[in-house]
């Protein structure tokens, strides 16, 4: 009997990125039994942890002298900058690496010319893996929750998760609309807040400037790891939340979701990924995205802050009416 493919899968980072990544870990895993290794940035080790398709993590900068005593038989680099090309000509095992389009994104941002293809950023990681005879099964994101202690919210009542996090602040709703959108929601339904550290200041200053909470209690639980944030986020029910990577984590678990879009848009691929429960809210200020993350704004730093309170209100009442 053959012994398994050894094959390297890498992806440094973020977390969005690294959760889009789970389909074909999944695929690469039954279609061809092989032995998938993955290599990212420490802080992401837990986004992985407990995937059972997954032989080995392995932690980018430190351990490369280990890779290469494992000999691969194949790597697929779903990175693909200078720092894996680096490390692949280390390792010398025959790679496939992802096409980033570059050149495509940058048309669209900064002339508007879009030659980007209609394919989701997963679909374009399958296109990766296509000439190894791995096929995308359409099945949904894969996250499996390591089981921790945690201080997540436990009650009977229904909630809102809403994540206040993301990676610029172009890519996140003001405190101002949050609090309009919270002060018209009358059904008696508690609101968690959850992100970064660097959240609890706005979590806190909403929670203090919200008016209406006769049918409702507000939370704060900035600060949790991942996985915890994780917990209340597949409890929840109903998820808010900027462009970023917990929405991708929200999209495994096929949560109602509604999703804020101000300077990235979804047409650069990262949509929430089969999720029927889900709708987005995109701004109208500009039609194509103004920068690659959303750290710059063609409009002045108002693309996500021309979407309304109203609008909000609206698309919430569709999920609990």
């Amino acid at each position: 009997m053959s012994k398994p493919l050894k094959i390297l899968v890498i992806r440094l980072s973020s977390i969005g990125d690294i959760v889009l990544t789970t389909p074909v870990l999944r695929c690469l895993n039954k279609q061809l039994n092989a032995e998938i290794h993955f290599l990212t940035k420490k802080e992401y080790v837990c986004l992985l942890e407990k995937n059972p398709y997954i032989h080995q993590i392995h932690v980018y900068n430190t351990e490369h002298d280990n890779l290469k005593n494992i000999r691969f038989d194949k790597i697929i680099d779903l990175q693909n900058n200078f720092r894996t090309f680096k490390l692949k000509v280390f390792l010398g095992v025959k790679s496939v690496n992802f096409k980033k389009l570059n050149l495509e994104r940058w048309l669209l941002i900064h002339f508007n010319i879009n030659l980007m293809p209609n394919k989701h950023i997963v679909d374009r990681y399958f296109d990766t893996v296509l000439n190894l005879g791995v096929c995308n099964d359409h099945k949904r994101l894969d996250y499996f929750i390591k089981k921790e202690k945690s201080q997540t919210y436990k009650s009977k009542n229904k909630y809102i998760c809403w994540s206040l996090s993301a990676s610029h602040q172009n890519k996140k709703l003001s405190t101002k609309q949050i609090i309009e959108t919270i002060n018209k929601i009358q059904e008696k339904i508690d609101v968690i807040f959850i992100g970064g550290q660097k959240e609890n200041n706005q979590a806190e200053e909403i929670i203090k400037l919200t008016t209406n909470i006769k049918n409702k209690e507000v939370y704060n639980f900035c600060g949790l790891s991942i996985n915890e944030s994780a917990i209340i986020i597949r409890d929840c029910k109903l998820f808010f939340t900027n462009d970023t990577g917990m929405m991708h984590i929200a999209s495994s678990f096929n949560k109602a979701m509604i999703s804020f879009w101000g300077c990235t848009k979804p047409v650069l691929g990262f949509s929430p990924y089969l999720n029927e429960n889900s709708k987005m809210l995109i701004s109208n200020s500009r039609k194509n995205p103004c920068s690659k993350h959303g750290k710059r704004c063609k409009k002045n730093k108002t693309c996500i802050k021309s979407i309304s309170s109203e609008e909000i209100y609206n698309a919430y009442l569709s999920f609990i009416e």
